[in-house]
């Protein structure tokens, strides 16, 4: 089965939803393990970015914002969210 091919340097997903950030009302940690697909229905209406996927590393912007979380994907699954 195709998976959809999601480019990481596409940016950070921006808040699209009115309603806010639906993650936010549980902790980062609650993503790991979770399946990159799982994790992104999460994230929806939330700003995140895909740091690292199965050792390769992505640029990313060194500005702070506390709202973002960036993830770490290895074989399919979240191994770590860090903020800013």
């Amino acid at each position: 089965m195709d998976e959809p091919v999601v480019s990481p340097q596409a940016g950070t997903h921006a808040a699209d939803s009115a309603a806010g950030c639906p993650a936010d009302k549980q902790e980062d940690n609650a993503l790991v393990g979770k399946t990159e697909q799982e994790a992104t229905a999460l994230l929806s209406g939330c700003v995140w970015r895909i740091g690292e996927r199965d050792g390769e590393q992505f640029a990313g912007t060194m500005d702070y914002r506390e709202e973002r979380r960036t993830l770490g994907i290895a074989a399919g699954k979240v191994t770590w969210v860090r903020r800013g």
